[in-house]
């Protein structure tokens, strides 16, 4: 019996303190189109806007306090060097130097809420 489905993740949930400038920062930060959807029972809005894939949303709650909690990694459409620039111009931070793994690299970033957040450009081949 196959005890692992495909996908084994369907969802994440990245909680944000106020909805509306998370929003603004994503957008700002990776070129998205998000837009807040109030026809859930909590508002939410979708990472990217797309319902296609696996994927995420922004919430309205408490972050994990700095340094704990789980890590979203966000599969980049840049190069990675782009994308920490434009991260930073949002207001974000980056918090890590790339990581090098066999899959492309990495670094770890800090939303303005203090979500950890994975920047991952994937190895082209």
């Amino acid at each position: 019996m196959d005890t692992q489905p495909a996908p084994l993740v369907v969802w994440t949930e990245i909680p944000v303190r106020n909805l509306q400038k998370a929003v603004a920062f994503y957008n700002a930060a990776f070129g998205w189109s998000m837009e807040i959807d109030t026809n859930s029972p909590a508002p939410m809005a979708v990472l990217g806007g797309r319902m296609d894939t696996v994927g995420g949303n922004l919430y309205e709650g408490t972050p994990a306090a700095s340094g704990t909690g789980n890590i979203v990694h966000i599969n980049l459409t840049c190069p990675l060097e782009d994308a920490c620039k434009a991260w930073e111009k949002a207001g974000g931070k980056i918090s890590s130097d790339p990581v090098e793994i066999p899959y492309g690299r990495f670094v770890y970033a800090t939303d303005p809420d203090g979500n950890t957040i994975g920047l991952f450009e994937p190895k082209t081949t």
